[in-house]
């Protein structure tokens, strides 16, 4: 696989790309932290990053000066086993991690529109720009909550928008869900596309092949990405 809008790093195991991928971010909290006093963390939910998130709740750093958050998040209370927030809690912010801070993205507002303008205040609140942002991707090509058909996919995918954060209903989504928007993603600092999985190398193969983000939305990452967009792919 090449494209000249991403750098891919092939690990021969999961285990290899987590702890890579854990050292990679831990560098990168510690220099922000050295420059500015504080960083921030947005992650991915789903099943590919537990092994990164219980290697990186080992990593020793400042993390009382650690923000984390969510890139986007089912619209479901914690105690539910849908919820990313509930995943993250379990894996990542145990261990060192466990005195980073946490902002969640669902409000407990009755549906995301009703909560959009509390998120956005959270997302505003946390200190600049994200320090690192780890992205996932479905079998569909989504990111986020960017999803084909979804009904604000437009929005959430502008490169010009000065929204933070978006609702998005779509018919894979299953929940409705609150995603951060394409702006935000790209302005990390250390921005990072996960897969694992032979499939999903297909399906990455299949979106850098292409043009259209309604299609396969991480197009729309890869292709107003600042810099080539690193990829860590595992079998």
């Amino acid at each position: 696989m090449s494209d000249h809008h991403v750098a891919i790093t092939e690990f021969e195991t999961r285990e290899e790309l987590a702890q890579a991928l854990a050292d990679q971010t831990a560098d990168a909290l510690r220099s922000a932290i050295s420059d500015g006093g504080a960083a921030t963390l947005a992650v991915s939910g789903g099943s590919t990053p537990k092994l990164y998130f219980q290697k990186l709740s080992l990593a020793e750093l400042d993390w009382e000066s650690v923000t984390v958050t969510l890139v986007d998040e089912r619209w479901v209370p914690e105690s539910s086993e849908r919820s990313n927030a509930r995943l993250v809690k379990q894996n990542l912010l145990q261990n060192e991690a466990h005195a980073a801070s946490f902002v969640p993205l669902y409000t407990g507002a009755a549906t995301p529109e009703e909560g959009i303008h509390e998120v956005a205040e959270r997302v505003a609140d946390m200190s600049g720009p994200i320090t690192v942002a780890i992205l996932g991707m479905g079998d569909d090509g989504h990111t986020a909550s960017f999803f084909p058909g979804g009904d604000r996919l437009a929005y959430a995918i502008d490169p010009t928008s000065h929204l933070l954060v978006s609702p998005m209903r779509a018919e894979a989504a299953g929940e409705p869900r609150i995603t951060l928007t394409l702006p935000v993603l790209l302005a990390a600092t250390m921005l990072v596309l996960h897969v694992e999985g032979a499939g999903k190398k297909k399906v990455l193969e299949t979106a850098l092949a292409g043009k259209d983000a309604n299609k396969m939305p991480i197009r729309a990452v890869v292709a107003h990405a600042p810099h080539p967009l690193q990829i860590v792919w595992a079998p």
